[in-house]
């Protein structure tokens, strides 16, 4: 970072940014990419690309984009959305084109944009199938409806399951991805797309505040994350598999391991003596740091920063605590 190379990238000199957008757009198949401070910007520009004000986007009920990103897409780009459930996550794409309403006229709200979380992290690191989303795909095509892929860590997914990142790039038009948690960088997302739309997405950038300067510090941590650190989510995937195991052994109510696709393990609680902020604090006071993300729902994600040693003293802690 501190040799890196630097230009002013809101005048599109920044060279190391530069790289790193055409290298992660070239990953996917896509013509460009813009990199964005957070992964919600990246989410936030990838849907406005894709719906006007007035107009609508469907995703599940607890994807990120209508959960945690604060009620951007209305507040900020007059986009309406409505939502299904699914179980974890896990996506059905007969159910999201069951609810989409695409050309619905004058008087009613048309659907002109569908957003799919892989993995999902609210569904504790679901890993979304390549034959739904194929088939979501060919059907939303056949009704103008155009797909977003928020990939904060579809790096996991291409890790658990093998999938290329080109097959996945293939049936998005907008495309997010995040360098930092998994791959470790301490900042930064990219938004794919045509070459078009990132023009367009690049102006919303800097109305939105975030046109960077010498932003090729970050762009060459980001490098450096996608040389070293995409093969080694595999073990995080095998720290989380640890975590669940433990926990199934003594509280087979609260995770099921077969349902941990990769380093997220989403805990529930709702048959357990302790509710999520009990457990939190009782995890912080043996040293385990854990999200309490609702009453009854806590979170565990497996990192980089995680040694073996400290998923085994992290298990026994947990299994001390829910037994």
């Amino acid at each position: 970072m501190a040799s890196a190379e630097v230009g002013d990238d809101v005048y599109g000199e920044d060279p190391t940014v530069n790289s790193l957008e055409e290298r992660v757009a070239k990953m996917f198949g896509k013509e460009a990419g813009l990199f964005t401070p957070t992964g919600s910007m990246a989410n936030q520009l990838g849907i406005r690309l894709l719906v006007k004000p007035g107009e609508e986007l469907l995703c599940e009920e607890d994807a990120h984009v209508v959960r945690a990103e604060l009620g951007a897409g209305a507040a900020q780009g007059g986009i309406t959305t409505r939502t299904w459930h699914a179980e974890r996550g896990l996506l059905n794409a007969a159910e999201a084109i069951r609810l989409a309403r695409p050309d619905a006229g004058a008087y009613l709200v048309s659907t002109t944009a569908i957003a799919i979380e892989n993995t999902h992290n609210f569904g504790g690191g679901t890993v979304q199938p390549i034959s739904e989303i194929a088939k979501l795909y060919s059907q939303s095509k056949e009704v103008g409806i155009s797909l977003h892929l928020d990939g904060a860590r579809i790096w996991n997914a291409h890790i658990a399951t093998g999938t290329p990142l080109l097959e996945y790039g293939k049936y998005f038009e907008t495309i997010s991805v995040c360098l930092s948690k998994g791959l470790g960088a301490p900042i930064g997302s990219v938004l794919l797309s045509s070459k078009e739309k990132i023009t367009t997405a690049r102006v919303l950038r800097k109305r939105l505040g975030a046109g960077m300067r010498q932003v090729g510090i970050l762009a060459a941590a980001a490098h450096y994350a996608l040389d070293k650190n995409i093969s080694r989510l595999a073990e995080d995937h095998l720290h989380a598999q640890i975590l669940a195991k433990a926990i199934h052994s003594v509280a087979p109510d609260v995770v099921d391991p077969k349902h941990v696709d990769s380093n997220i393990v989403g805990l529930n609680l709702k048959s357990h003596r302790l509710n999520a902020s009990q457990a939190s604090v009782a995890l912080r006071e043996e040293g385990v740091f854990a999200s309490a993300l609702g009453p009854k729902y806590l979170r565990l994600v497996t990192h980089m920063d995680v040694s073996s040693e400290q998923i085994e003293m992290a298990a026994t802690k947990l299994v001390k605590i829910l037994s």
